[in-house]
């Protein structure tokens, strides 16, 4: 019997590839990515480790080429979502009486799988089937993944070791229980290390998983789930299941053992989730736990003292990265005018310098947003502008369906701090600019605080340091991730553990082991080494 008393040590950040030209991974890649442009693959459900197909599919396409065909994706009825339920509750048991240890060495493997043997499978389904360019999937697909699976095997460490004070008669222990039943992960498009986390950093805890994917990364999200399954996960820890939103609500979330939900998407949606929750609180055996990430309205704000060049750097980056379709991304900006024309003239330059196309030509810095849908969602957003009197395009502004779902970097300016693109999430390559008189630096720090539901990320540029403080206590509240001197995007596991609040979700706090308290159920035990033999006080026997 193995007794020892073990802990996984503190990794390091995945490093991330260069993929210069002619270096072996970025030749990799490239055939990778031609051979998946290749085939045609065809994608299951995974219930109880068993492949099973519903004959009810979905096609999974290119957002930057929407007529190229990657793969054909099973969907789940209510037949298949009970059945998904069912497995997660058998395979509950045996998964939450394995040591921890032998749990968080699956996720090891897995990081290792995906650091080698399965780097370029992610990458490059990631590229094609979410629309990413090289160094956006690598610092998602492969380095975040990768972290998420080192550093909460880590973090898991840390929580079981945290123990009750003894006293000299009594021995005092914590146990950290899964959740009673199981839990039903849904994920986004824009992370594919996000769909991995918000499923392993639940089992790690000894629950099971009833996992859907967004139908928007597909392609991905299975790899992810093979992965796992060729890293030794059993079968019903985490069941994929594809379907359509409709029928979750009885099959799964009404369910009288749902024991939480680990969410990332829409605020709207999440709310729904949370109300349909609350109409049946009497019916569940506990208490569900909710966990969710939602949208942001994320700011740079900027102070008389910033650096122009530094600023509009900063602003191209946080804003126009991955399309914009980060929940961390830059879309609003307060600039002070005295900085305003020298920052303008330099983010156009760079904005009409921007590379657009395929992400298998690596020197597209933007790609195409991921479907039909969030196209003309950010289109009319775009119009709104054009059309407005309280606001003017300074350069981009078009769009283009013919091919792929293409939108230009778009750079709004304003004279309304309260323009419907400075307030509403967007999720695209539209950035909005209000220019504020220096002199209302303080009360243009209170207009971003109130402007926005959201309270996801934020930024202030400033070498004052007396601005920058003032900042950082008026905007307490309004970023879970506050950033100096940085663009609001690019959290890196165990080093900026990422959520906000407000309309943003529950800060829970991915990436650290905040999150991973969420998925216990604490047991507290007292063994009492000689009890007591008399019920009376010791001051009562003086009588």
């Amino acid at each position: 019997m193995n007794n020892a008393l073990f802990s996984f040590q503190k990794p390091v950040n995945e490093p991330k590839y260069s993929y210069l030209k002619n270096t072996k991974e970025r030749l990799s890649i490239e055939k990778e990515l031609q051979r998946q442009l290749s085939e045609v693959v065809e994608i299951p459900l995974i219930i109880g480790g068993k492949e099973i197909r519903t004959g009810q599919t979905v096609g999974v396409y290119c957002p930057h080429d929407h007529g190229h065909l990657l793969a054909n994706c099973q969907l789940a009825g209510e037949n298949e979502l009970k059945m998904a339920v069912e497995e997660s509750l058998k395979a509950k048991n045996d998964w939450m009486n394995l040591s921890w240890v032998d749990r968080g060495s699956i996720l090891m493997k897995t990081a290792e799988l995906l650091s080698t043997k399965y780097r370029n499978l992610i990458n490059a389904s990631t590229m094609l089937g979410q629309s990413k360019n090289m160094f956006q999937s690598e610092i998602d697909a492969a380095c975040e993944g990768i972290d998420f699976l080192r550093f909460n095997p880590y973090f898991a460490s840390q929580i079981y070791s945290q123990q009750a004070v003894c006293d000299k008669n009594v021995i005092n222990r914590m146990e950290y229980r899964p959740l009673e039943g199981f839990v039903f992960t849904v994920s986004p498009f824009n992370f594919t290390a996000i769909a991995l986390n918000l499923n392993i950093s639940a089992i790690l805890m000894g629950n099971t998983t009833v996992w859907k994917p967004a139908t928007t990364s597909l392609l991905s999200n299975y790899y992810l789930m093979k992965v796992m399954m060729e890293a030794g996960l059993p079968p019903g820890v985490i069941n994929f299941v594809p379907c359509k939103s409709q029928l979750l609500k009885e099959s799964v979330v009404m369910h009288p053992d749902l024991a939480g939900i680990h969410f990332t998407g829409s605020t709207t949606t999440f709310n729904s989730l949370w109300s349909n929750v609350s109409e049946r609180l009497g019916s569940y055996r506990s208490y569900p736990k909710i966990v969710g990430e939602t949208g942001g309205k994320d700011f740079v704000f900027a102070h008389s003292s910033a650096n122009p060049w530094e600023l509009a750097v900063a602003l191209i980056q946080g804003a126009f990265e991955y399309q914009g379709q980060k929940c961390s991304a830059a879309s609003r900006a307060y600039i002070p005018k005295s900085l305003w024309s020298e920052t303008k003239g330099h983010l156009v330059s760079m904005i009409n310098d921007i590379k657009m196309g395929d992400v298998t030509d690596f020197s597209n810095f933007v790609n195409a947003v991921i479907d039909q849908k969030a196209y003309k969602t950010i289109m009319a957003y775009i119009e709104q502008a054009k059309n407005s009197n309280e606001a003017q395009i300074l350069t981009g502004g078009k769009g283009d369906d013919s091919k792929g779902w293409f939108i230009e970097p778009t750079l709004i300016e304003t004279d309304n701090p309260n323009f419907v693109t400075m307030k509403e999430e967007i999720f695209g390559p539209v950035l909005s600019v209000y220019p504020y008189d220096d002199n209302k630096y303080e009360e243009t720090l209170d207009l971003c605080d109130k402007t926005s539901p959201y309270a996801l990320t934020g930024s202030i540029f400033s070498y004052d340091k007396y601005a920058m403080t003032t900042a950082f206590n008026k905007l307490r509240f309004a970023a879970g991730n506050f950033y100096i001197n940085d663009k609001p995007t690019g959290a890196m596991v165990g080093q900026q553990p990422f959520g906000g609040a407000r309309a943003s979700g529950t800060n829970d706090k991915s990436g650290s082991y905040l999150n991973l308290l969420r998925w216990v159920n604490p047991r507290t035990i007292k063994e009492t080494l000689v009890p007591v033999t008399d019920y009376r006080y010791p001051y009562m026997m003086d009588y």
